[in-house]
């Protein structure tokens, strides 16, 4: 690993000791200030270094929300043969050219200026000397402290080991733990705007899961390994983080998604500025719209003895009972006056022909309708 990384082992070591000559002039050249500052430098100089990518990143995330409408459209279609699913996704990427892992493609970048950063730390809490830092430079960033803590030091580390960087392990332990879980937090935060403000939560795809699920993993990563990084190596990670979620910030800001809250919430500044002027015909729409959705009444909810009866409310009962006296009476009065001497017939007639044995058949709880026939032996 060593000889494959080496030279990003003198690249790494070599921008931190121009930055260290540089704030050597401001700050102590032992001073936790001095190294601690170069490291943020050079977190800020590769970080620059990948915009072009953020960009790639931002254009990938474009493609996919414009993929959504296609993609919901082939789960609905393929959602019993998830096989099936996957194979067309894939084509459906193929064909526009679109990368579902393009959002990873800055952390990936950055691996190996962590994985170099971590060893040249690493070499230096050996006291071995690595890239163009020498015995000079590696005995003053030894005595390098962050609010106490060495620069070399962990949280993993032993008393004695500690004790050797000139420090106390509480105080290794303290910076640690509170820079890991602001660590944590921040990642977790930029990758929670990202969900909430830049996307559009209503079409739910395999783009979203993966999205949802990087959320959560990488917080609890960064906590897990966190505890075995250093500490010049946790000011990296914190100052990566940092600029990621001010960068992005920005990007939602300003140029968000289609679609999505933040595109929303910039269409109404923009209202507001006077910079965007709607057709009145469009606004009006929306307005009635949204009045009939605020005023929309759900229907009552019927018993469970309406329900089996079929019997309806008593407002419908009332407003048929009203149209259908309407209706009678102007078809004509003479069928209005018939109509209760027909029922009055006709309810003397059931009472006369079944009312008995209806009578009979509610108390017993039998059905009404056909009788079973008996059984021959009961003759």
């Amino acid at each position: 690993m060593d000889t494959i990384l080496s030279p990003l082992y003198i690249a790494v070591s070599w921008i931190i000791v121009q930055f260290h000559s540089f704030y050597g002039l401001i700050f102590d050249k032992d001073s936790g200030a001095a190294w601690g500052l170069s490291i943020v430098s050079l977190v800020v100089l590769i970080r620059i270094c990948l915009i072009p990518l953020f960009v790639k990143q931002i254009k990938s995330t474009r493609n996919m929300q414009a993929l959504q409408p296609k993609m919901k459209a082939i789960q609905e279609r393929y959602k019993s043969d998830k096989q099936r699913q996957s194979e067309e996704m894939m084509k459906l990427y193929k064909e526009t050219g679109t990368n579902p892992l393009s959002s990873c493609l800055p952390i990936l970048a950055q691996s190996p200026f962590f994985i170099s950063l971590y060893q040249v730390l690493n070499h230096i809490a050996q006291n071995k000397v690595v890239g163009v830092i020498d015995q000079p430079l590696l005995e003053s960033a030894q005595k390098a402290h962050i609010f106490g803590a060495p620069l070399a030091a962990k949280f993993m580390d032993s008393a004695e080991k500690i004790q050797s960087l000139g420090a106390s392990v509480v105080d290794v332990r303290v910076v640690t733990i509170v820079m890991i879980v602001l660590m944590s937090a921040s990642q977790f935060y930029t990758q929670r705007q990202l969900m909430t403000k830049n996307v559009d939560l209503t079409v739910k795809t395999p783009f979203m899961q993966q999205q949802k699920m990087l959320m959560y993993v990488f917080p609890i990563m960064f906590a897990v390994f966190g505890i075995n990084f250093p500490v010049g190596v946790l000011v990296y990670w914190l100052t990566t983080n940092v600029w990621t979620m001010g960068q992005q910030m920005f990007v939602i800001r300003r140029n968000p998604t289609p679609g999505s809250k933040a595109f929303e919430e910039r269409q109404e500044r923009l209202r507001a500025a006077g910079k965007i002027v709607e057709d009145p015909a469009e606004v009006a729409a929306k307005q009635a719209a949204e009045e009939a959705r605020q005023h929309r009444q759900q229907p009552k909810r019927q018993t469970k003895s309406k329900r089996q009866t079929g019997s309806a409310p008593a407002g419908g009962a009332q407003s048929r009972t009203r149209a259908g006296s309407a209706s009678g009476d102007s078809d004509s009065g003479q069928g209005a006056a018939k109509k209760p001497s027909l029922e009055k017939k006709d309810a003397q007639e059931g009472k006369g022909k079944g009312g008995a044995s209806g009578a009979r058949t509610t108390k017993s709880g039998q059905r009404k309708g056909q009788q079973r026939p008996k059984h021959p032996t009961k003759k």
